[in-house]
């Protein structure tokens, strides 16, 4: 039995394991299983790597945490500074990131052809690093709003000054905040200044429409989940696991 999983926590809102099952059973993959791993420290980590398995995903907040643990580098994953897939091989770890594929295939897929704005990127944790390269490989001006200074916008002065937002029609989040169980949550940004021409993206999943999206969808903003982007990275992943 070959054994894939995924890394973080928590991990009760996670629909890998499932999607992973579906896949094994509908392209008839023999003695393969998906298994969650919730880790309270990164720490533990060096005791999953003592066992038989093949490859993993990693998920919050470990992107970035990871890194000192593995033997090796991708030099994507290296340039990105974020990992979320990790391959298990001769006794070594490389580590690959697979959200930049997931995430730049959905994003076209989500703007139209001729989108000619900017960017504002919620949050600053591993899964924002892809997004960042993704946005500057396809030459997508972008800020980066925090709760603490010098990173770019603080949500103090996006609320205080609403009038960024007719500069900026793209705003993605890649906090956690919505993820089940807590789904009331939502990022603290200005919802009532967004209008038709704005474009809101939430990595979040699970629920399918979360708080922000659906505060955006009340002004009349275009709403996508993260459910294509997870299907886009998992299918990279295995694609990493299997052919490398």
């Amino acid at each position: 039995m070959k054994t894939y999983g995924l890394i973080g926590y928590p991990l009760e809102h996670s629909f890998s394991a499932k999607y992973f099952a579906e896949k094994f059973e509908k392209e008839n993959i023999p003695d393969c299983e998906y298994r969650l791993f919730p880790l309270e420290k990164i720490g533990a980590f060096e005791e999953l790597k003592e066992k038989n398995i093949e490859g993993l995903n990693v998920t919050i907040p470990y992107k970035e945490q990871i890194i000192p643990f593995l033997d090796e580098l991708d030099e994507h994953a290296q340039t990105i500074g974020a990992v979320n897939v990790i391959q298990f091989k001769a006794g070594k770890t490389k580590g690959y990131n697979s959200d930049y594929f997931g995430f730049k295939e959905s994003l076209l897929n989500f703007l139209p052809k001729n989108f000619n704005s900017k960017a504002l990127i919620l949050g600053t944790g591993g899964a924002s690093k892809a997004i960042k390269q993704v946005l500057m490989d396809l030459s997508i001006s972008y800020r980066v709003v925090s709760r603490k200074e010098g990173f770019g916008f603080t949500y103090e002065e996006l609320n205080s000054q609403r009038e960024i937002l007719q500069e900026y029609h793209l705003l993605i989040n890649s906090t956690p905040l919505g993820t089940f169980p807590k789904v009331e949550e939502k990022p603290e940004i200005p919802y009532e200044a967004l209008g038709q021409n704005h474009y809101l993206y939430d990595l979040v999943y699970n629920p399918s429409e979360t708080a922000f999206l659906k505060a955006g969808k009340k002004q009349e903003a275009k709403t996508l989940n993260g459910l294509e982007m997870l299907i886009g990275q998992a299918e990279k992943s295995w694609e990493i696991w299997t052919k490398n």
